[in-house]
């Protein structure tokens, strides 16, 4: 796993480009690395924003201060802030724009897993195809509500899961002999690598006003592994 890249740090607060498969935050049994511990050994003290699942990789903001950490608390509850993803799903999207209207609530016997409920919280996702690549879909996301999992669980009901997903959609990782014809392993190689082996979901950008009144744009470029995947799928999707 790569070490976390810092985009953009001030007094108040700093982003970090997430790799894939860090904790954002310690999980109960704390035994695995999290961000925030490596921060906090850096920093000292170090307050939760918001977070992003295990597998999704992107920009991720922590603050420094109480004051902070209380400003930006605010404006996520507000949703003031604009948060855009990237993310490679299944198959073909019949609407290429449109909105994901649908509440979430966690699974009554399943926990940590959400589902579709009308009960549930408030849960909006705009979503647009950017290009379509065969078997796959490249999207990009706007959620102006932040629950747990969200994205991932408004595919899943959208019928065009994130791949990848080992919860809401097939866990399998995607080997290119799954849509390359006549594809050959190397002499070297004894069986066929993944090309992507992790949730395909990519936090792309932060954009939102801080407490002194100033604008951010923050982003993080598509990792090496999606980007990969999206040159080879490119590259055979005739």
């Amino acid at each position: 796993m790569h070490k976390p890249e810092i985009i953009f740090e001030n007094d108040d607060f700093i982003a970090i480009n997430k790799p894939a498969g860090l904790l954002s935050i310690p999980d109960r049994e704390g035994k695995d690395p999290s961000l925030k511990s490596w921060l906090k050994e850096k920093y000292g003290s170090i307050f939760t924003v918001h977070r992003l699942d295990r597998g999704t990789s992107g920009v991720i903001l922590f603050a420094k201060t109480e004051t902070a950490h209380k400003y930006f608390s605010k404006i996520f509850e507000e949703r003031t802030v604009e948060k855009i993803y990237t993310g490679i799903v299944q198959g073909t999207l019949p609407e290429k724009k449109g909105s994901v209207d649908a509440g979430l609530m966690e699974h009554p016997v399943k926990p940590g897993v959400m589902v579709v409920n009308k009960k549930g919280k408030a849960s909006l996702t705009d979503y647009e195809v950017q290009e379509e690549l065969g078997l796959y879909s490249l999207v990009q996301f706007r959620i102006h509500t932040g629950r747990t999992h969200q994205i991932r669980v408004h595919m899943q009901h959208l019928g065009n899961p994130i791949v990848c997903d080992d919860v809401y959609g097939e866990a399998r990782p995607i080997l290119i002999s799954s849509f390359k014809r006549n594809f050959k392993l190397s002499k070297h190689d004894e069986e066929e690598r993944p090309i992507l082996q992790r949730l395909g979901l990519h936090s792309q950008l932060l954009h939102f006003k801080d407490g002194k009144g100033e604008f951010h744009t923050l982003e993080a470029p598509l990792p090496k592994d999606m980007r990969a995947l999206l040159q080879q799928l490119r590259k055979w999707k005739g």
